[in-house]
């Protein structure tokens, strides 16, 4: 750029001296940082160092409003000032306890949290629920969506507050964020089709769509404006009071779905279905970095499969192409069966593999196994750049039959 100096070395040009008037700035007209429009104040927002966020949403409504938009994360993602964080939470009758594991500078670190909440509502704070929750993150706000109620949780100030649940009560549903709002869909009969959106500003749940079949026990991810609804139990010509017989007598009208189900939010319509290559149990579904990964269960053994969700790519392959990946090395004494579950999350270009146990007090009484070797908490990681696996370090021993989400704060 040219310097709006004069160089004092140029000979060939007079400078004629101005005066310079000095400038009087009145109190009513002087300018401050509340002052500023949106743009200009999101632009020194999204500056601040990580550690005063929380200070600064309490300043005012508006400030609260902008720095939970999706223009602040935008300015944050763009400065580098946003760092992705895992969050696991898991529920006893004494509260809601929690921990974070931080992807940074190629380092995982994990931080114990402690307890988030002591005083919730029976349907959420009791532990047989919170492991069939659904967690979803909206910005630095992390919503535990519930059978009967809503919980959400603000990682800056550390708060929680109550929302307005479900229209439908649900059970092990899939649930995923498409721009800005939530939706739900499976998770039992009386549900029927119906799929919920969640609008985060207004607090309310609106039926949008209605599924081509229901699933109950289905994950959900969502990539490039597509809430995908993945395996769980294929229901179908089962009806009402025909439904809940059949599903206490567990008869064998249920079959382990390895489909999922495409639904373009914007658009409002339904997308071909698509199968797992190869079958199996959709045991864990994440979506990361343009893709869909699935890990399933053949009864003895694990297989990994990644989707390509990008509608838009440039370089080879396409959209619905489905490509095999490293199986993950789980450790000898994790045997595969109804005590060992998986929860899998996306971080960045990673996938996180969470070990979830079941129930394990009654499991093991009716099994007769031995309850050494099936700690939970423990983590895999998969880097997509590079095709490995890696072991994280294990989740906190408070955290048990956890329910996770990434956030990106």
């Amino acid at each position: 750029m040219k310097s709006c100096f004069p160089n004092p070395q140029d000979t060939n040009k007079s400078l004629s001296p101005n005066p310079i008037q000095p400038i009087t700035i009145s109190p009513s007209s002087s300018t401050t940082l509340c002052s500023l429009p949106d743009d200009l104040l999101l632009e020194c927002l999204s500056r601040v160092p990580s550690a005063s966020l929380p200070s600064l949403s309490l300043v005012c409504r508006r400030w609260s409003y902008l720095l939970r938009s999706p223009s602040f994360l935008s300015l944050r993602r763009l400065h580098n000032l946003l760092h992705p964080t895992v969050f696991a939470f898991s529920a006893s009758d004494s509260g809601v306890f929690a921990a974070s594991l931080r992807f940074q500078d190629d380092q995982i670190n994990i931080h114990g949290l402690g307890k988030v909440a002591s005083c919730l509502p029976f349907q959420i704070a009791s532990l047989d629920n919170i492991s069939h929750s659904r967690l979803s993150a909206i910005g630095p706000r992390i919503y535990i969506i519930g059978r009967n109620g809503l919980l959400c949780y603000d990682t800056w100030s550390g708060t929680v507050s109550l929302r307005s649940p479900m229209i439908f009560s649900r059970k092990k549903f899939a649930s995923a964020v498409v721009s800005g709002k939530i939706y739900v869909a499976g998770g039992g009969s009386r549900v029927a089709t119906a799929v919920e959106e969640y609008d985060p500003e207004s607090d309310t749940w609106t039926v949008v769509a209605h599924a081509p079949r229901r699933r109950f026990g289905c994950i959900g991810a969502a990539v490039d404006g597509v809430f995908y609804v993945i395996g769980g139990l294929k229901i179908g010509g089962v009806t009402g009071n025909e439904f809940s017989r059949l599903a206490t007598a567990g008869a064998e009208a249920h079959v382990y779905a390895s489909t999922m189900d495409l639904y373009d939010v914007e658009a409002g319509v339904w997308l071909r279905s698509r199968a797992v290559p190869g079958g199996g149990c959709v045991v864990a579904a994440c979506a990361a970095a343009g893709h869909v990964y699935i890990l399933a269960s053949h009864a003895v053994e694990l297989s990994f499969w990644r989707f390509d969700a990008r509608r838009q790519t440039t370089g080879g392959g396409g959209f619905g192409e489905w490509c095999r990946m490293k199986s993950p090395p789980l450790p000898a004494q994790v045997r595969l069966d109804s005590i060992v579950r998986f929860s899998c999350v996306g971080v960045e270009d990673k996938v996180v593999l969470i070990q979830v146990n079941g129930c394990i007090d009654d499991l093991l009484r009716r099994s007769g196994r031995n309850i050494r070797g099936l700690r939970e908490g423990l983590i895999l990681v998969y880097d997509s750049s590079r095709g490995e696996w890696s072991r994280g370090p294990d989740l906190p021993e408070v955290i048990q039959r956890a329910a996770c989400v990434t956030v990106e704060c």
